[in-house]
């Protein structure tokens, strides 16, 4: 087994360890190779995967422990995140869909697998685990027999971590359930599969509040709240609102596996609010879960701008004492930057927020202390009341002035 050295004396025990702290090698080591770790002093720390061509050149998956990283490793690691899913969490007895293993969360940095009925979805974001699939292949179908496998690696995760991926092309169709409620799915999809687990916990916690109220689902891709809100919280009224006319169509067979009336509507978000605001058209609870907005630090910028923009329309279409529901999904944006974009939308649209809850992914969505990348989720709640600026008070308030 090769070795490389840092440059640095490693004291801590986060699994990535980026090119600039990587001493280059004395003899050339084929990416995605398991390699020891050592620091400047050559104290040995760790094993890990080696990838030149990444700007995480090194994922650690063992720590100050010397264990070889080898099949039963992984086999381990692998049944290990989804005992935890099954015997302890227990999530058979509210859904058939859920996480199965969710990278550094569950120290396999770089793989991600869902579950979906009888289909699995491999997600892989770095060479070391693409590497491995066999592998993990073989464990999955031992462990779940009979299941089909979608194996999927984005055209940024292969440019950036230097590997060509060809996977055989196929969807599935299944139909899942969760709290009760049915959902379409479609494993192998552009979109993954047209649902995401992560917001199990805020579909049910919005059902809670959404009896008799009229509610707005912006960026409500396949219908996840809106189905939720009218067909378990019994909403008065539930509009769904989505760029993507793929995931509008998915959202209107959702309604109607639930047997329940949703008017969904095929439109860009500013624009279509920009239209219905000024008639006065206002919702008792209004949700906002847009996309990702950035996978690059050169883009956290203009990712939070965007925020602000989005939340200052949405939080003005929600009715004077309603409810505004926010969503961050994009990791690199932190808390505090989320809840600041989202503070200043508030302001700038003349409203006030007052919070009374906030929340993330699902539990099978686990993070270690130490390693906070993978708690990406942000979801803030809040009652929404008008304020008159008076005329004394000039520029906006900074985080310091309440």
């Amino acid at each position: 087994m090769e070795t490389v050295r840092l440059k640095i004396e490693r004291r801590s025990s986060h699994p990535w360890i980026f090119q600039k702290m990587v001493e280059r090698p004395t003899r050339k080591i084929e990416p995605g190779s398991i390699v020891d770790i050592v620091d400047r002093n050559n104290q040995w720390i760790g094993r890990g995967v080696y990838n030149h061509n990444s700007r995480i050149t090194l994922r650690v998956l063992t720590t100050f422990q010397d264990e070889a990283v080898d099949a039963e490793f992984f086999r381990n690691r692998l049944l290990r995140a989804i005992d935890f899913r099954t015997d302890l969490l227990r999530l058979d007895n509210c859904s058939n869909a859920y996480r199965l293993v969710h990278s550094e969360g569950d120290e396999l940095s770089g793989l991600v697998i869902d579950r979906f009925d009888s289909s699995l979805a491999i997600e892989y974001f770095s060479l070391g685990m693409y590497r491995q699939r066999e592998l993990i292949k073989e464990i999955l179908q031992t462990r779940f027999p009979g299941t089909t496998i979608h194996e999927i690696a984005d055209e940024h995760t292969q440019e950036h971590e230097g590997f060509f991926a060809s996977f055989t092309e196929t969807i599935s169709k299944a139909t899942i359930t969760e709290n009760g409620v049915r959902f379409r799915v479609f494993p192998g999809s552009k979109h993954k599969t047209g649902f995401f687990t992560d917001q199990r916990d805020n579909r049910a916690y919005l059902a809670s509040l959404c009896h008799d109220k009229k509610v707005l689902d912006l960026c409500c891709n396949s219908g996840g709240f809106g189905v939720y809100a009218k067909s378990i919280g019994k909403a008065k009224e539930v509009q769904g609102v989505d760029l993507d006319e793929e995931v509008i169509a998915q959202a209107k067979t959702n309604a109607n596996l639930n047997s329940v009336q949703i008017k969904f509507t095929q439109a860009d978000i500013f624009a279509w609010l920009r239209d219905v605001l000024p008639h006065g058209q206002r919702w008792d609870i209004v949700v906002l879960d847009p996309a990702k907005m950035t996978r690059d630090r050169d883009g956290v910028e203009q990712a939070v701008k965007k925020y602000t923009d989005m939340n200052r329309l949405a939080i003005q279409a929600v009715e004077p004492g309603g409810i505004f529901v926010t969503c961050s999904c994009t990791g690199l944006v932190s808390e505090d930057m989320f809840a600041e974009s989202v503070r200043r939308a508030a302001w700038q649209a003349g409203k006030q927020l007052q919070i009374f809850h906030t929340s993330g992914a699902g539990a099978d969505h686990p993070y270690l202390a130490h390693v906070q990348e993978s708690k990406y989720l942000k979801v803030i709640w809040g009652r929404v009341t008008e304020i008159s600026k008076p005329s004394f008070l000039g520029n906006e308030p900074t985080r310091s002035q309440p």
